[in-house]
């Protein structure tokens, strides 16, 4: 049975294991998240703290899905705007280990998220992701927006350039 939660600041600390063993099989899985190969738990590990102490600050919504008690996907809201862009965030990090793919996981993690962005007070999120990714194909089932694409955005994590595309969902 799959479960998704919103993680406070001491149960984001607690998951970090689980949390660095997703991030790690995906940047080793190919997936432009911010990080190069090799990449390793003990590279994950700061980022996560660091997304712990976001979460206490509350800047950061962290959501797990869990399958039979371990996290095996993640999402996060960037809920903290600047003044002139309160009813606005930022969707960033959909990972789902690739053990745990076409179970449904994504599509799960994006509904809660978005629910709890919405009873927070957020109409419209955005995110962007790798062009030609895997993930690139879920946003639009899910109902959001393709905006455009920016080419040489980022780097894949094996190196070379990589275009990013750009999308918003409105969510009230």
């Amino acid at each position: 049975m799959t479960t998704i939660r919103l993680l406070d600041a001491t149960e984001a600390r607690a998951a970090i294991p689980d949390l660095c063993d997703v991030l790690v099989n995906c940047v080793e899985g190919g997936a432009s998240v911010g990080f190069m190969q090799p990449y390793t738990r003990e590279d994950a590990e700061p980022y996560w703290q660091g997304v712990a102490e976001s979460v206490a600050s509350g800047a950061t919504l962290l959501f797990i899905a869990e399958l039979e008690g371990r996290a095996l996907g993640t999402v996060q809201i960037g809920a903290a705007q600047m003044p002139n862009q309160p009813h606005r965030a930022d969707l960033k990090k959909l990972l789902v280990h690739r053990a745990a793919r076409g179970k449904g996981l994504a599509r799960l993690l994006m509904r809660a998220a978005e629910e709890e962005a919405a009873r927070r007070g957020k109409t419209i999120l955005v995110l962007d992701t790798a062009t030609g990714s895997d993930a690139e194909a879920i946003y639009p089932r899910l109902g959001w927006e393709r905006v455009g694409v920016i080419p040489d955005y980022a780097l894949w994590p094996q190196g070379g350039f990589c275009a990013s595309t750009f999308f918003y969902k409105r969510i009230a």
